[in-house]
């Protein structure tokens, strides 16, 4: 018997064909390829043109942008099977999730026509490039830099830790347009890599996202059009953030909560069939008292995210709901995933065993998005 899931309220009869469509794109074009596209350090580039075909890219961008009209819980529908294949190379949260509703929500017109039915096609790759070197959560002290020019902007600086860095061909860009105005200071630019200037660096070794595409990016004097500015005007770039990442991070929580429920039925089936000292590892008391806490912490936190889904359907999910199903699920998730690894004994260190890489994999989501400490802090400030 694997864990019992109580069908989340907002997944009606429409998004649960959806859910067989994706079930069976994950379980065919993700699941085989981990150990591949783990050495490689990316997917295949063909993947992203698969996903186009099957209208799997762009899911809640209208129809008008080429995308495919419906919501987010579709895509949130993308993002579970993708956590449950035991995936975690394809960048399509980033892509579908964050980059696309950028430019909807602050891109003009022009941006909009021009690149987001590329989005949905596969055709081209977004990725959204926040993080330096020296600056991780502080947004506000990026030093990259965008000075107008005329019609243009030219952009010099430094990114990492760039999901879809390496395949990427449309990057959303915070840059500093005034470096005095601290969090008024900061803009999103849009820039396309095949613009000279653009150069992009390691793809770097991680723990875990072993076949995820993350990297350096490099500006040197980037020129691109004014208009690929986000917003009306400069300085709206960390409110631009601010009301887009309670999206990224509830995004974040349901990969997190996927991610634990897969983890349980993997542990369940495991120490069902594997036996010590003539019986079922199942069948000890230690066994059977560790999954039933984590059966109750998924049920939990399933139950938490799927109001926090429902909040943001109706466009009420504010910053402190957000940072809160963010801090719940990635803490309950690495506490649960290292649980079922211990029952898998010895085997649940060797990384052929799913078990290994989901507990590499979801390490990052307590950093990522905004660390623990920094929900803590974001909570704390509404008390």
């Amino acid at each position: 018997m694997a864990l019992q899931i109580q069908p989340s309220s907002w997944c009606d009869e429409d998004l649960k064909d959806f859910r067989e469509l994706a079930r069976t794109f994950c379980q065919k074009e993700l699941a085989p390829h981990q150990e591949r596209w783990a050495e490689a350090k990316q997917v295949d580039r063909e993947l992203w043109n698969k996903a186009g075909e099957v209208g799997l890219l762009a899911l809640s961008i209208p129809e008008e942008y080429g995308g495919g009209g419906g919501t987010f819980a579709h895509e949130a529908i993308l993002f579970e099977e993708q956590a449950r294949s035991g995936d975690s190379a394809w960048g399509v949260s980033v892509h579908s999730g964050i980059v696309a509703p950028y430019l909807l929500e602050y891109g003009s017109e022009e941006i909009k026509q021009r690149l987001l039915p590329r989005f949905a096609s596969g055709e081209s790759v977004g990725a959204i490039a926040m993080t330096e070197p020296g600056t991780g959560s502080d947004l506000q002290s990026i030093k990259t830099r965008a000075v107008r020019d005329g019609d243009s902007y030219v952009i010099n600086g430094a990114k990492t830790f760039i999901t879809n860095g390496a395949l990427a061909d449309v990057v959303v860009v915070a840059v500093k347009t005034d470096p005095d105005a601290g969090a008024q200071g900061v803009s999103l630019i849009v820039v396309e890599t095949d613009t000279p200037g653009f150069r992009r660096g390691r793809v770097l070794d991680k723990l875990g996202l072993k076949g995820q595409d993350t990297a350096e990016l490099f500006f040197d004097d980037v020129r691109v059009p004014a208009g690929n500015l986000l917003g009306e005007a400069e300085g709206q770039g960390f409110i631009q953030l601010m009301q887009q990442l309670p999206q990224e991070r509830l995004i974040i929580a349901v990969t997190a909560v996927a991610g634990m429920e897969a983890a349980i039925d993997q542990t369940i089936a495991y120490t069902k069939d594997r036996t010590a000292f003539g019986r079922p590892v199942f069948n000890f008391q230690n066994t059977k008292f560790t999954l039933a806490e984590a059966a109750t912490e998924a049920a939990v936190a399933r139950a938490f995210l799927d109001q926090c889904i429902e909040r943001h359907l109706r466009g009420e999910l504010d910053i402190q709901g957000a940072a809160m199903v963010k801090l719940w699920t990635t803490e309950r998730v690495n506490r649960v995933v290292d649980d079922c690894l211990q029952l898998f004994g010895g085997y649940g260190y060797m990384t052929e065993y799913p078990i290994a890489r989901a507990w590499a994999d979801l390490r990052i989501s307590r950093i990522f998005g905004g660390t623990s400490e920094v929900m803590k802090e974001i909570i704390s400030r509404t008390l």
